[in-house]
C-alpha cells in the first residue's frame, strides 16, 4: 500500500500546490492515504476550521501539527471535534485534540498516525521517545502500519528517533524546517526514514515568508511582521510503500512538484 506524506503546507501557495498536484499524484501513484502537516496552512501561521476543511476537500485524509498549530486561537474551539487533525502527542495531557489516530484507507487497510514534536531548540514538551513508547504498542494492536510525523528542528533528534523506532513503525518522517533533505532510506528493521519532507508552499521566499521582510529581520535584529510569499508554489512530499501484512516499508521516494509539472 502507498502512503503519501505532504510536507509543511504554507498559506495560499501551499493550498494552490496541493490543488494542482495531489489529484494527479493520488491517481498516478495509487495513493491509499494522504497525510499533510498543516500547522502553517492558515496564512503561514496556524490552522483554522476553514483551512482544515479545504485541505480535506482537496484530498488530504489526515492533518498533523506542530508548535505553530495553536497560532490561530480558534483552533481551540474545534480541534477536539475533528479526529483527523492530530496535535503533537507529547504536549501536556490536558491540551485539547487527538494525540494519534487509526484511519481506514481507500483499500480498506488501517493506518495509525502519530504526531510528535522535538525538544531541541523547540518549546518545552514531554519526551517524544517516551511518548512513542507509550502510544505505539497500543496502536500496533490495531494495525502494524504506523506513520510518525517527527516535527523537530534538529536533524540529530529526528534521526535518533528514526533509529529508536526502527522495526516498530512503518515510517518516521521529519517536518518543521521547510527544507527537503536527501537522506531517504529504509532502515535495517524496515522503517522508512526522511529527515525533512520539505515545504509545500512558495519557493520564492525564505522558508515561506516574504524575502525582503526576512532579510530585514536578519540585518536589523529587530522584530518584523512576517507575511507569506506567493511565488513559485511547489508541493514537497514523500511516498512510502508499505507491506500491509507486516507494516515494513518497502520503498520511500521524494517529490518536489513545480507548477509546470
Amino acid at each position: 500500500m502507498n502512503v503519501l506524506f505532504i510536507g509543511d503546507v504554507v498559506a495560499k501557495a501551499g493550498l494552490k500546490a496541493i490543488a494542482r498536484h495531489l489529484p494527479r499524484l493520488r491517481r498516478e501513484e495509487s495513493i491509499h492515504l494522504c497525510i499533510a502537516n498543516g500547522e502553517n496552512a492558515a496564512g503561514g501561521f496556524g490552522l483554522t476550521r476553514a483551512i482544515a476543511d479545504e485541505l480535506f476537500g482537496l484530498g488530504v485524509d489526515v492533518v498533523t501539527g506542530g508548535n505553530h498549530l495553536w497560532d490561530k486561537r480558534e483552533i481551540l474551539e474545534f480541534i477536539h471535534l475533528e479526529p483527523r487533525i492530530l496535535r503533537p502527542a507529547n504536549y501536556p495531557a490536558q491540551v485539547a485534540g487527538s494525540r494519534s489516530g487509526v484511519f481506514t484507507t481507500t483499500n480498506r487497510q488501517r493506518v495509525a498516525v502519530v504526531s510528535l514534536m522535538g525538544r531541541v531548540f523547540m518549546p518545552t514538551v514531554d519526551c517524544p521517545f517516551q511518548c512513542a513508547d507509550e502510544l505505539i504498542p497500543t496502536l500496533r494492536r490495531e494495525t502494524p502500519i504506523v506513520i510518525v510525523d517527527m516535527h523537530a528542528e534538529a536533524t540529530s533528534e529526528k534521526m535518533a528517533l528514526g533509529w529508536y523506532l526502527d522495526g516498530q513503525v512503518s515510517a518516521v518522517l521529519g517536518t518543521h524546517t521547510h527544507v527537503q533533505t536527501a537522506d531517504e532510506r529504509i532502515l535495517p528493521a524496515g522503517t522508512a526514514y526522511l529527515s525533512d519532507v520539505g515545504m509545500t508552499g512558495p519557493y520564492e521566499s525564505v522558508i515561506g515568508m516574504e524575502r525582503e521582510q526576512a532579510i530585514s529581520r536578519f540585518l536589523t535584529q529587530t522584530p518584523h511582521r512576517m507575511t507569506p510569499a506567493s511565488g513559485d508554489p511547489r508541493l514537497a512530499a514523500a511516498l512510502v510503500t508499505i507491506d500491509a501484512g507486516s507494516g515494513r516499508a518497502q520503498a520511500i521516494r521524494r517529490f518536489l512538484c513545480r507548477e509546470s509539472d
